[in-house]
């Protein structure tokens, strides 16, 4: 069970660099995980928690993950959004990932990446104990993104598990252009409906949505804008994990000088006491999410 013990002096270097072995095995995971996955576009024969069919590259992500994170001393715990449940490692800080988020893009071949939170609490944890968040995302090329220390690092990750920072001190454009929203159009509720439809005639925003969301996301770090996942007539939660997407993401952006919301308030500040809880989430520009709180409070 991952503890925190308040007294100990070096607590914070100790983290720091438990944090940085993390985020070292992550990257060099990146090239292992992304090398197999041509021979694992097959369903696997289990739902993971959620109830969603898992494909065998899933599977493949998380147990080499599993393994190489939970090797780390410093890591007291490992959740994953293929188990059901936590994985007791040690003590120390604890891990969240998403080992393949957007897998069901293997079959059209479009992108995937990996998710990873990190927390200074047991899990479930609160956006309050996350120090650390990045994501790997498998494009043209093999990128991450790390927030961690009031900044947000891309690096550029080689074949050999290499990585070099290419990008550092970002921030969400001040001119955002691009825009991306989930679920199924005759789902969403009306004040998301009317918020869309005015994003929508703005000629000066592109619509960049390609059902992967760390894909998404990275449009939205990139040029400016807006994501959602949001809540839906049929699934007030939207579909969206807490612990593995929503408190992950919404720290990275937020650190980036945008803002997250689950329409109310910064995913952040969601409180879930379920491992595999769900939420609507929202993340670009500022003034972007503060539009779209207002138009959902105004029903």
């Amino acid at each position: 069970m991952a503890t925190k013990d308040e007294t100990n002096p070096t607590e914070t270097e100790s983290d720091e660099s438990t944090i940085t072995q993390i985020f070292d095995v992550v990257a060099r995971a990146a090239p292992e995980i992304r090398s197999g996955l041509p021979g694992r576009r097959i369903y696997a024969e289990e739902d993971n928690p959620s109830g969603e069919t898992q494909m065998e590259a899933d599977v493949y992500a998380d147990d080499l993950l599993c393994e190489r994170i939970g090797d780390i001393d410093g890591v007291g715990e490992y959740a994953s959004e293929e188990r059901p449940a936590v994985i007791d490692t040690g003590s120390g800080l604890s891990v969240c990932v998403d080992p393949l988020d957007g897998s069901s893009n293997l079959k059209p071949n479009n992108t995937m990446g990996t998710i990873v939170a990190v927390y200074d609490a047991p899990i479930p944890a609160t956006g309050a104990d996350m120090l650390a968040a990045a994501y790997v995302l498998y494009g043209a090329t093999t990128t991450m993104i790390v927030a961690r220390d009031d900044t947000v690092t891309e690096y550029v990750i080689q074949e050999d598990g290499e990585y070099e920072a290419v990008r550092e001190d970002i921030t969400l454009p001040d001119d955002p252009t691009v825009y991306g929203f989930g679920g199924r159009v005759p789902d969403w509720v009306e004040s998301f409906t009317e918020y869309a439809r005015d994003i929508e005639s703005d000629a000066s925003m592109k619509l960049r949505y390609g059902g992967s969301m760390i894909g998404d996301v990275n449009q939205i770090l990139t040029y400016g804008g807006i994501f959602a996942y949001p809540t839906l007539q049929d699934s007030p939660e939207g579909k969206l994990r807490v612990q593995f997407e929503g408190y992950p993401v919404g720290y990275i952006i937020e650190t980036a000088g945008g803002r997250s919301s689950d329409g109310e308030q910064s995913l952040l500040a969601v409180e879930k006491d379920e491992l595999h809880a769900r939420t609507p989430v929202y993340v670009g520009n500022e003034e972007l999410i503060e539009k779209l709180e207002a138009a959902f409070a105004e029903d």
